[in-house]
Order: structure tokens, then C-alpha cells, then sequence
């Protein structure tokens, strides 16, 4: 089959495929790759006839990059993405007086191996994304076909496509299994009847990127300016491309706020003039947190922005979608093997959904807190985040990671549990490099205390090998040498011995001198090969379901505390036990509803149809 990115209409997938593909933005491309790579045939339909050529996410952290790497693309094209570094760290806010009021610090790499936050240029990365895609045997790419219908049965799904420039020319392709990454108004959503719930929050933000022609004065790094006159952002949108982002005030329309005069007037206070840059876009976007009730009805099931969507404050909106990616293919990859049970893809959507929010509920509240437009309520907000300024912890804070788990779940005994793994320098004999690139990704046994398959059984070491798992010892002693330390540390907080990392680096905390029973839940989708499962599982093993990874921090986990007319929300520890995250990240500020962003007029703009990823995300 020929696959053809700039044609007017592909030729159509199918007639049979094992996963339908709607939508060819990166999560849906990242979504084939993943499936191609795991040994299914894919086909990925996309409506546009050819990519979108303008920016729209421009921020992705380093857990997504790790993502990215398990593809294969960081390998030739790091150069892609520019860490967001400052003086004071990657990540600050200032009132309108341009003070100092916060600083989160991101200079350092993260646990996944990368630099915390990093800029990009979406055009750069879908291009990027589409020729791996198209590289990789069993995937093919159709532009120009827009998904119509859907029917289901026991067996999969049958999938109606019609030319985006001639509708009435359809075509059927059948498929075991369907996937809408189709962007926010997803068809596929539609088509399944997925209702969606609604944060309440909205507003209309006016997102300019531009390219400098001189040199700037400030670095790579994120700054919310808290200005209660003109609420705006300046962030990188990847090497030599930068975006400021401006909220719409009740004094001012839609129609003005989008007027290019009006972007030019508002950057010019940091210099940025027709002198001085390049416009490239600018366009009005309606921020909002929301989320579908499931992720997964039948055979089909949604990611990226079908799925959910949020403020862009924490830059978390494609991050999220690319973990929906890695999170859902690894489970449809074991299935199709045969090396689980249909019960695995039942785990994709609660665990998902339970994340997910976490992160919607902390780009909201940021969201609040740089909104504000009462100017006593943001002096009574500086002040106290001045104040808090003055804590050192408080400046080096990192963001915090919200732990797996399901509604369901409350199984997790340690803060470790569902957390994310680390991946740190590594060096086997004369290679060095990070982890997964030397060891190998996926899924992953790291002891801190010698050779963990001397502890497991056969049948354990049997399932590992079959799922692909390595086994590393990266102790003093081990032949994997822990170059920068990264691993003793992480052992040391945690109080373990070894963990079981997942597809998604998610570790599942184990002393291998007490090692656990494999949970109810584990047993119902783990396909064991073995002539007495019940006495496999029965013995005491070292690893745990990977959807058994941690108790869900409830979306209203948070301790308020009332300081005049704001309340700020502290991060407490985690609800399993010990304390994950110290301290708040950032001073973030719950406002009364009162004082909320006004909502936008009708008539306003909307996002440029085409693929996956909510344009403005960052």
C-alpha cells in the first residue's frame, strides 16, 4: 500500500487492519508508531490533506520526551526541543510591577533523564513524528479521509471514511480496534456518545508567536506575569521561536483582542516590535478544563485532546495526550501477543482519567491565580507569595507527579508506588548513555542489592521475558554502573530494594527480602502460561500489576487554608502514606468563583480543525 502525506486524497487503509487511527496529529501518529512497533497494522486517517503549518503545543516536559525516546526520535532529533533555563530557575511568576514572586526551578534534569520543561515547534515535531511513522513497517499514513461512522461487534469494529474533498465517496475498513485522536470536537467522541464533564473554567487568551530577529533579553524560560492590568505569559515555542500569550479583559472584544495592531501594542513593552520579529500567528483560543466521562467504549477508545483538555499554564495539555499514547498501546501490544487478557484495556480509561484530572485541577488553579483582575485581591496574592519566596525549598521546588491509580484502587502502602520511574546515566561496559537507551526500555527490573532473577521464580523470569523486560543490578557491584548516582538516590528516599518500571515508567516498589503477592487485579488480565495458574499465583513474586500502581490523589485532595478573600491550596502528601511531595507547587491560590475569568462572548474564535493536540496547549 502506498502511503502519501501531500496528496489531495491517500488511497484508504484496509480493507482489514488490527487498529484504526483517527487523527495524524503527534498523539495520534505516536499512538501508530507504538502499535507498528509492537507488531499490529495500522492505519492512520486524518482529514486534512496536509499537515498544519502553523505552531500550536509549543511546551513538553521531560516524561514526555522519555516517551519519545521509547519511539525512537530523540536519538536523531533532541535538537528539536530547547530547554526552558533561567537565572532563577525555568519557571517564574511576577506581578505587574515585573517583581519576583515565585520561581520554580527547572535548570536540572528531571528523574526521566531531561530537562524539565523544553520548548518546541509543533509543525517541526508532527513532521518529525509522520516520517517515523511512515518508517515504520506495518504503519501506513491516508490524508484525506474524514472518519463518518462506526459500528461494533465481539470481534472489533467497522469504520465508514469518506474523502475530505468528496464526501460522497466512502469507503469500510475493518479493524479489531479504533482510536480517536481527532482533537477536541472529535468525531469519534460524537460517534460513541461520550458525554464530557466541564471544569467551569474558561477564558479567552490572545497567543502570539513570533520569531525574534535580535537578540533578546531573556533566556529560554517560562514567566506568568500576575498583572490584574493585562494577565500574560512569555514562553519559548522551540529554538529561535518564541510566544507570548495575553488574557482577554471585559473592556476589550473578541474582534479587538484578535487584531494584529492589538498583538504588536501588547509585546511592545518587551521590545518586540515589527523591527525586532517576525509574526508568524496570532489567534484568539478559549481556554477550558475538561475531560470525557470514559476514554473507552468496546473496542474503540480516545486520547489526546478527544479525551481531555486543559489550561495551558503547567504546559501539560500534549504531555498528556503522548502518556495517553504510551499508556494505551503498550496494553493493546500485550493483548494482540497474547500476553494479556482483554481485562488490561478495562485499566486504560480509569487510570487515565484519575491523572489526568489531577493535572486539569493544578492548571486551573494556576490559571486562577494569573487571571486575577481585582487589583486587591492580586496585592493580597503578591504579598503572600513574596513571602513564601524566601523559602529555598520553595525556589527549587519541581512540579509535582501526580501518582497512577483508579478510583477503585487503594492497595498502594508506600509513596513510591505509581510514581514515576527513574532513568538515569548509565554505563555497560564501554557504552554510556541514559538507561533506556543502553539497557532498554519498556518494561524494566532495577535492584539496587545484586541480580534480582536469583530471587524469582520460573515463572516469574518466564513472564518477563515474554513481555520483553530487562533486568538490571545497578549496584556497586553490578554490571550496570550507576554513572551520576541517580538510582542509589532514588532507592535511599524510597526505602526499597528494587522496582518494577512499566512501558510508561511507573514504578512498583519492592524489597525483594519481603516480596508480594500478585494482586486479584493482576491475576485477571495477565495471561499466564503455565500449566497450574492458580499455583503461579500463589507464590510470592516481585512484581505487581502495572495497573495496581498507586492510590488515586483525589481531585479535591488538597488543604485549604483561608487568607483574607483567597485560599491558598498547599500540596499535602499522598493519600497511600508517605509524603510525595512536600510544600506547594506553585503558591497556587483557589479564588472564589466571583472573581473567576468572565466568559468569552458568543461568537468566539475557535481552534483550526485538523489533528490531535489543542492548539494553544503548551
Amino acid at each position: 500500500m502506498t502511503t502519501q502525506s501531500e496528496s489531495s486524497a491517500a488511497p484508504p487503509p484496509g480493507p482489514v487492519v488490527d487498529c484504526v487511527v483517527v487523527g495524524g496529529g503527534p498523539v495520534g501518529l505516536l499512538t501508530a508508531i507504538f502499535l507498528g512497533q509492537a507488531g499490529l497494522q495500522v492505519g492512520i486517517v486524518e482529514r486534512q490533506p496536509q499537515r498544519y503549518p502553523l505552531p500550536r503545543a509549543c511546551t513538553i516536559d521531560h516524561e514526555a520526551l522519555r516517551i519519545l525516546q521509547a519511539a525512537g526520535l530523540m536519538a536523531d532529533h533532541a535538537n528539536l526541543f530547547e530547554p526552558s533555563r533561567g537565572e532563577r530557575g525555568g519557571y517564574e511568576f511576577r506581578n505587574g510591577a515585573g517583581e519576583l514572586l515565585q520561581a520554580i526551578d527547572w535548570n536540572r534534569a528531571a528523574e526521566s533523564g531531561w530537562a524539565n520543561t523544553n520548548g518546541f515547534y509543533q509543525p517541526d515535531l508532527e513532521a518529525t513524528l509522520e516520517e517515523l511513522a511512515v518508517a515504520t513497517p506495518g504503519v501506513t499514513v491516508h490524508r484525506g479521509w474524514t472518519f463518518q461512522a462506526l459500528t461494533q461487534d465481539d470481534e472489533g469494529v467497522s469504520v465508514e471514511l469518506a474523502v475530505t474533498a468528496q464526501p460522497a465517496e466512502v469507503t469500510q475498513v475493518r479493524a479489531r480496534w479504533l482510536v480517536g485522536a481527532d482533537g477536541a470536537n472529535s468525531a469519534v467522541r460524537t460517534e460513541l456518545g461520550i458525554e464530557v464533564g466541564d471544569s467551569g473554567f474558561e477564558a479567552d487568551w490572545l497567543v502570539v508567536d513570533y520569531q525574534p530577529l535580535v537578540a533578546e533579553k531573556w533566556s529560554a524560560f517560562v514567566t506568568q506575569y500576575c498583572d490584574p492590568a493585562q494577565p500574560a505569559t512569555a514562553v519559548s515555542s522551540g529554538p529561535g521561536r518564541r510566544r507570548f500569550e495575553f488574557m482577554r479583559r471585559a473592556d476589550m472584544t473578541v474582534a479587538e483582542l484578535g487584531q494584529e495592531s492589538t498583538a504588536w501594542r501588547l509585546m511592545a513593552p518587551w521590545g518586540v516590535t515589527p523591527e525586532t520579529a517576525r509574526l508568524e500567528r496570532h489567534a484568539i483560543y478559549t481556554f477550558r478544563g475538561r475531560w470525557a466521562h470514559t476514554f473507552r467504549k468496546g473496542n474503540a477508545f480516545l486520547a489526546g485532546d478527544a479525551a481531555h483538555l486543559m489550561p495551558p499554564f503547567m504546559g501539560q495539555g500534549l504531555c498528556a495526550g503522548l502518556r495517553d499514547a504510551r499508556a494505551l498501546t503498550w496494553r493493546l501490544g500485550m493483548v494482540h501477543r497474547g500476553l494479556a487478557t482483554q481485562a488490561v484495556l478495562d485499566t486504560y480509561g480509569p487510570e487515565r482519567t484519575g491523572h489526568v484530572r489531577v493535572i486539569i485541577d493544578e492548571a486551573v488553579a494556576a490559571g486562577l491565580v494569573i487571571c486575577e483582575l481585582d487589583v486587591d485581591r492580586a496585592a493580597a496574592r503578591d504579598a503572600e507569595m513574596k513571602k513564601r519566596s524566601r523559602d529555598p525549598d520553595a525556589i527549587t521546588r519541581e512540579p509535582p507527579h501526580p501518582r497512577l491509580g483508579e478510583p477503585s484502587l487503594s492497595i498502594a502502602s508506600n509513596g513510591a508506588d505509581g510514581r514515576l520511574a527513574p532513568q538515569g546515566r548509565v554505563q555497560v561496559l564501554d557504552r554510556l548513555g541514559l538507561f533506556d537507551d543502553i539497557v532498554g526500555g519498556g518494561w524494566q527490573l532495577i535492584s539496587s542489592i545484586g541480580d534480582p532473577t536469583e530471587v524469582l521464580g520460573d515463572e516469574d523470569l518466564s513472564w518477563l521475558q515474554r513481555i520483553g523486560g530487562v533486568v538490571a543490578d545497578v549496584s556497586s557491584a553490578g554490571s550496570v554502573q550507576d554513572v551520576d548516582g541517580s538510582y542509589a538516590r532514588w532507592f535511599a528516599k524510597h526505602g526499597c530494594e528494587a522496582f518494577l518500571a512499566r512501558p510508561r515508567a511507573c514504578a512498583r516498589r519492592s524489597n525483594l527480602r519481603r516480596r508480594v503477592e500478585p494482586s486479584p487485579r493482576e491475576r485477571s488480565w495477565r495471561n499466564v502460561r503455565d500449566n497450574d495458574a492458580a499455583s503461579a499465583a500463589r507464590r510470592r513474586t516481585a512484581r505487581r500489576a502495572p495497573a495496581s500502581t498507586g492510590r488515586l490523589v483525589r481531585r479535591n485532595r488538597n488543604h485549604f487554608r483561608r487568607n483574607g478573600s483567597v485560599r491558598y491550596s498547599d500540596r499535602r502528601s499522598a493519600r497511600s502514606g508517605a509524603a510525595a511531595v512536600r510544600g506547594p507547587w506553585p503558591d497556587t491560590l483557589e479564588l472564589p468563583a466571583r472573581v473567576r475569568p468572565a466568559r468569552s462572548p458568543a461568537g468566539r474564535a475557535r481552534p483550526p480543525p485538523g489533528g490531535a493536540g489543542a492548539p494553544a496547549d503548551r
